[in-house]
């Protein structure tokens, strides 16, 4: 997934900035940095939450785009596995990626680069 991010930022001269850390800090990091006019591409539910509530421009690791319209479901699902994992039952861990996901993911990264641009005034 890494490499598709920087190909599509270096097609629209675009800086990528990775955040990485297994604890809540580099979530709170993304989460009071990003806003409008920033993607952030993510498979934790709660920070997407909290940078679509930010403005920005959130993408799953799968390719499809958390919304306003979707994020509530996400997190009502998130809660449901979580309380399904509390109670002894194996959920399973996502799957790796497919082509059609890295297909999905290069499309909804170039969709999110689009609308924003098109938001600044600043067209294809």
């Amino acid at each position: 997934m890494k490499s598709e991010i920087y190909r599509v930022a270096e097609r629209y001269a675009l800086e990528v900035v990775v955040v990485s850390d297994r604890f809540d800090a580099a979530d709170d990091w993304i989460a009071e940095r990003a806003g409008p006019g920033d993607i952030v591409v993510t498979a934790d539910i709660p920070l997407a939450d909290r940078s679509l509530k930010a403005g920005a421009e959130v993408i799953g690791n799968t390719g499809v785009p958390f919304t306003t319209a979707s994020i509530g479901m996400a997190m009502a699902s998130r809660e449901l596995l979580s309380h399904l994992r509390a109670m002894g039952q194996n959920t399973g861990g996502p799957r790796p990626m497919s082509p059609r996901d890295r297909s999905r993911f290069l499309s909804a990264l170039d969709e999110a680069v689009q609308k924003i641009r098109r938001r600044a005034g600043g067209g294809t």
